[in-house]
C-alpha cells in the first residue's frame, strides 16, 4: 500500500488529477446506481430535466425507457389537475377604491426562503388592477422592467410559457392562450380546442383549469395567459403524494384567498443562493396563506418579479432579464391600457435562437475581436524546422560527392550505377546546396560497385538522381556507368563533359546545364527515397543555372509519378 501511495505520489499533477477523477466518478456512479437513496437522487434529477428546455436527456438518470413513464405520469396529472370545475361562490371579491392608489394599497412585497430556495411573495389585494400585457412590436417579446415602465405599471410578474430554442428564443412564440382586456390577443389552437388556463374575471376571480376560448368567453375572462400545472382547486391540494414530479427549479405560482386578494409566489433556482423550490413546496406556501385556487406559470429562467421598475428577483437565464410574450401587470387604472395586437396577420413565427440573439451576437463579436487583439502565436510546423536547420548548418568541407542528394520529387529514385571519377576529394561549388564532384581523370570503368577508374585513384560512390550518368565540372570524360535500379528521376550535367551511364527501365532525361550537354538514361525499379545524411531534412534540388547559346532553353523534367520536378536552386 505504501509503495502504491510512493508511485501515485510520484506522478504528475494531469496524472494525479485524472486519476482521482476516476475513482470520484466510479464512487458517485455505484452510490447513484447501486443504492437505495442514489435511486431517489437520480429521480429527482431526471424530474428536474424532463420540466426544462432539455427533457430528452432525462434518459442518462433513468434510462429511456423509465423517462417516457415519468413524462407520461406528468402529463396524466396535468390533466386530472385540470378537470375539476371550479366553485367561483368561494371567492368573495371587496369592493376597492377605484384609482388615486399608492403602491403600499395596491400591492405589498415580502422575502421568503425554504430549505433550498429564496424568493419573493407579492400581495395584489385588488384582483381587478390586474391586466395581461403584451410587447409592443412583432417579432419579439419584452423585458418585464421595460414593460412596466412602458406602460405605468405598479409591478409585474411573468406569464405564460413560449418557444425557446436553445434557451435564446426571442420571447415571441407564445404557447396557448393569451387574453386580455376580454380580447383574445393570441392562441395558437382552434378555439374548440380546450387548453391550460391561468386567468382572471372582469370581477377579479381566479380561474385555473382546462377550457376553449368560447367556455373562457361565457366565464367572462377578461386576462389569461396559458400554463399548467393547476395546484389547488376549490380548497383542495392537489399534489398528495410526492414532490409534484417537476424537480428543484426556478417558481412562479398564483393563487387567490377567499377575500380575493391574489398572491404571486417567485423562487430563484439553479444557482448558489437558491436551488429552486419543488411544486409541492410552491402549493404549501398558497396553501398556507389560505388560497382557494392556485395554478403554476412559466418558471424556470423567465421567473421573475419587478416592482416600481426594479427587478427584486435573480432570473438564472444566461444573460440576466428575458424577453417574454406575456405578464400578469398590476395598475393603479387598468382600463386606462391595452394590450398591444402584434401577432395578427401573421402565420408564421419565428421563435428564434442564437442566431439572432442580440446578447449572444454581442458576446461572440466581443470574444472575436479580443482573439484579434491578442492572436494565438501559430505553432512552429516541420517546414520552420526544417528551414532553421538547413540555414544555420554550418558549411561541411566533407566530398559531396559520397552524399547521396536527396530528390525533391518524393516519388524519385535513384540507380545503383557509379560514375567514374578521378582526382581527389569533391570541392563545395559556392552558392549551392549540394556540391558537384570535381576533378580530372581519363576514362574508367564503373560497376555496380564502387569501381576504380583508370587515371588516377578517387572516390566512387554511388551518385542520386536517375539511372543516367553524371558529369563532373571541368573533369574529363566520365567512366562507362554500370547497370542499376531506380525510378525515373533527373539529373543535371555541370560542367563540360559526356554524359554516361545505363540502366534498365523506364527513360529519364538529363537537363542540360552550363558548359554542358545532356544525354538520356534509363533506369527503373520500385520508387527509392534517398535522404541526405549530412541534414535533418529534405534538401532542395538545385536550380539550374541560364543555359548559354549552345543548349536550348530548358524545361523541367517530368518524375515517375507524373509531377514536374522543381527547377534547382542557381548559385
Amino acid at each position: 500500500m505504501s509503495s502504491t501511495l510512493r508511485t501515485i505520489r510520484q506522478w504528475s499533477s494531469w496524472k494525479k488529477a485524472l486519476f482521482y477523477f476516476t475513482v470520484l466518478t466510479f464512487l458517485t456512479s455505484s452510490f447513484l446506481f447501486l443504492t437505495s437513496p442514489g435511486g431517489k437522487i437520480r429521480q429527482w434529477l431526471a424530474e428536474t430535466v424532463i420540466t426544462t428546455q432539455h427533457r430528452s436527456w432525462a434518459w442518462i438518470f433513468v434510462g429511456a425507457e423509465q423517462r417516457d413513464l415519468m413524462v407520461k405520469r406528468l402529463q396524466d396529472f396535468n390533466e386530472e389537475a385540470a378537470r375539476e370545475k371550479q366553485d367561483s361562490s368561494l371567492i368573495k371579491i371587496r369592493n376597492r377604491q377605484a384609482k388615486a392608489r399608492s403602491i403600499d394599497e395596491l400591492i405589498k412585497v415580502e422575502d421568503i426562503s425554504g430549505k433550498f430556495w429564496q424568493g419573493k411573495k407579492m400581495y395584489v389585494f385588488d384582483p381587478k388592477t390586474i391586466r395581461v400585457m403584451t410587447p409592443p412590436k412583432s417579432g419579439e417579446g419584452e423585458r418585464i422592467t421595460a414593460m412596466v415602465k412602458r406602460t405605468g405599471a405598479v409591478a409585474g410578474v411573468n406569464g405564460g410559457g413560449f418557444d425557446d430554442p436553445e434557451g435564446l428564443g426571442n420571447g415571441f412564440a407564445a404557447f396557448g392562450a393569451i387574453i386580455s382586456g376580454g380580447e383574445v390577443i393570441y392562441t395558437d389552437q382552434d378555439g374548440s380546442i380546450a387548453q391550460h388556463i391561468v386567468g382572471f374575471t372582469k370581477e377579479g376571480i381566479l380561474v385555473v383549469g382546462k377550457y376553449n376560448i368560447f367556455e373562457l368567453r361565457d366565464m367572462g375572462i377578461s386576462e389569461a395567459v396559458s400554463f399548467h400545472p393547476r395546484l389547488i382547486a376549490n380548497g383542495k391540494p392537489l399534489i398528495t403524494s410526492g414532490d409534484g414530479g417537476w424537480g428543484r427549479g426556478p417558481r412562479t405560482a398564483v393563487g387567490q384567498k377567499a377575500d380575493g386578494t391574489v398572491i404571486f409566489i417567485v423562487i430563484d433556482g439553479r444557482q448558489a443562493h437558491s436551488v429552486g423550490a419543488t411544486l409541492k413546496e410552491v402549493q404549501d406556501l398558497l396553501l398556507e396563506e389560505g388560497c382557494i385556487n392556485a395554478g403554476n406559470l412559466d418558471g424556470g429562467a423567465s421567473s421573475e418579479l419587478v416592482v416600481d421598475g426594479e427587478l427584486l428577483t435573480k432570473p438564472s437565464s444566461r444573460y440576466g432579464e428575458r424577453r417574454l410574450p406575456n405578464a400578469f401587470l398590476v395598475y393603479d387604472d387598468p382600463t386606462s391600457v391595452k394590450a398591444d395586437r402584434v401577432w395578427d396577420g401573421i402565420d408564421k413565427i419565428d421563435a428564434g435562437g442564437s442566431y439572432d440573439h442580440p446578447d449572444f451576437l454581442r458576446e461572440q463579436a466581443e470574444k472575436r475581436a479580443k482573439q484579434q487583439q491578442n492572436p494565438t502565436p501559430p505553432a512552429k510546423t516541420d517546414t520552420d524546422k526544417t528551414k532553421t536547420k538547413t540555414d544555420t548548418k554550418p558549411e561541411s568541407n566533407k566530398p559531396a560527392a559520397n552524399k547521396p542528394e536527396t530528390n525533391e520529387t518524393g516519388k524519385t529514385g535513384t540507380g545503383k550505377g557509379e560514375s567514374a571519377k578521378s582526382g581527389g576529394n569533391a570541392a563545395k561549388d559556392p552558392g549551392t546546396e549540394k556540391p558537384p564532384a570535381s576533378g580530372t581523370g581519363s576514362n574508367g570503368t564503373g560497376t555496380a560497385d564502387p569501381g576504380k577508374p583508370s587515371g588516377g585513384q578517387g572516390n566512387t560512390p554511388p551518385p542520386t538522381g536517375t539511372g543516367s550518368g553524371s558529369v563532373t565540372p571541368n573533369g574529363g570524360n566520365s567512366g562507362q556507368g554500370g547497370t542499376g535500379s531506380g525510378s525515373t528521376g533527373s539529373g543535371s550535367t555541370q560542367g563540360s563533359g559526356a554524359a554516361g551511364g545505363s540502366g534498365n527501365g523506364s527513360t529519364g532525361t538529363v537537363p542540360n546545364s552550363p558548359a554542358g550537354t545532356s544525354a538520356p538514361g534509363t533506369g527503373s525499379g520500385a520508387p527509392a527515397k534517398t535522404t541526405d545524411k549530412s541534414a535533418d531534412t529534405t534538401a532542395p534540388a538545385p536550380t539550374p543555372t541560364p543555359t548559354t547559346q549552345q543548349n536550348q532553353t530548358q524545361t523541367p523534367s517530368q518524375s515517375a509519378s507524373g509531377t514536374t520536378a522543381p527547377p534547382a536552386k542557381t548559385p
